[in-house]
């Protein structure tokens, strides 16, 4: 059975699994869309917004995250998503305040760090603010990020653009209680400005260090909170003049503090995550693992008097020789490999 972990950033939900040793199988590793489907139902799996995967690193960072939406899609990075991954590590390892951790993501390495309230700050990193890094195909406009007006069901909508790591367009608007909210937001995440499809953010602005958002996640519709958008939607907001370079970003879920002190510098974001519970998958729930059989045997061979049982078994190819049915069912070696794995 496979051990997981759930855990939630201001109501963004995610199944943890653990493999910074190597112990998640290929299937696992590099998970079959429909799994991912099943495992994030909310009726007939577990129930989360994403699978996130704490993998061993490939380059300089003391860990890899791969991170999946609900609906089998690959994301490049999410914020309440390493901020889970973090308390994951934090509650794992028994990690004190100030510990930092350098995880490898699509998006470049993400740097969060444990505060001593429990909550997770992390270096996000630089926004993209060039139209073919967020991607989009809205040209810079006069506030230096991608803007411009967008035809949806109808009506025109002024949008801004930036990237982090994944794209999002943020709306700001007057009213986010009188908005066709999944019309506006299942049209804006696949319009044709977005050739990756984006993240859509509806944004009000309540005051300059106070903002208030609805989140469209792409690959996952409404979710309660969006941390890469909370710092998408400060970088436009700011560059709209409509945000200081600090604000509380106020989203269904509850509050993300975003700041950016240096145009040319790095966007903090501090929020929660914490964890909901721990469980093991039912075996039928767990993908088949992938196997490493046995190579064909090259000739065959009489059993001689210092031939062991074992060297036999390793001339033996199950693939071959139980297409029909299985020739050793007293001691099967594929049973025996996917009782190791």
């Amino acid at each position: 059975m496979l051990q997981f972990s759930k855990y939630q950033g201001l109501g963004n939900d995610f199944v943890v699994l653990e493999g910074r040793a190597g112990q998640l199988d290929a299937s696992i590793r590099n998970p079959d869309a429909a799994w991912i489907r099943r495992i994030c139902d909310r009726r007939f799996g577990i129930g989360a917004d994403g699978i996130i995967l704490g993998l061993p690193p490939e380059t300089d960072g003391d860990l890899r995250m791969r991170i999946f939406n609900a609906d089998g899609s690959e994301a490049e990075m999410c914020g309440n998503g390493i901020r889970c991954l973090a308390r994951f590590l934090a509650d794992s390892d028994g990690s004190q305040s100030g510990e930092r951790w350098r995880i490898e993501t699509a998006a470049g390495m993400i740097v969060p760090e444990l505060q001593a309230d429990g909550q997770i700050k992390v270096d996000m990193g630089l926004p993209f603010l060039i139209p073919d890094e967020v991607p989009t195909s809205l040209p810079v406009g006069s506030a230096g990020l991608p803007q411009g007006e967008l035809e949806v069901a109808g009506v025109t909508l002024s949008v801004a653009a930036a990237g982090m790591g994944n794209p999002h367009v943020v709306v700001p608007l007057e009213n986010l209680k009188t908005i066709p909210f999944e019309t506006w937001g299942a049209a804006l995440e696949v319009h044709d400005a977005f050739p990756a499809k984006t993240n859509v953010h509806f944004l009000q602005v309540h005051g300059p260090q106070s903002l208030e958002i609805r989140v469209w996640e792409r690959g996952a519709g409404p979710t309660l909170a969006c941390g890469t958008g909370a710092c998408a939607t400060l970088v436009c907001a700011h560059l709209l003049g409509l945000a200081d370079h600090s604000a509380q970003v106020n989203l269904p879920g509850g509050p993300l503090l975003i700041s950016w002190p240096d145009r040319s510098g790095s966007i903090f974001m501090t929020g929660p995550a914490e964890a909901v519970f721990d469980g093991v998958l039912v075996p039928e729930l767990v993908p088949t693992p992938v196997v490493a059989l046995a190579p064909e045997p090259q000739a065959a061979t009489h059993r001689a008097d210092n031939d062991t049982p074992s060297s036999i078994e390793a001339e033996f190819n199950c693939a071959t020789a139980c297409q029909e049915t299985c020739q050793k069912p007293d001691h099967c070696l594929r049973a025996e490999a996917q009782r190791q794995v």
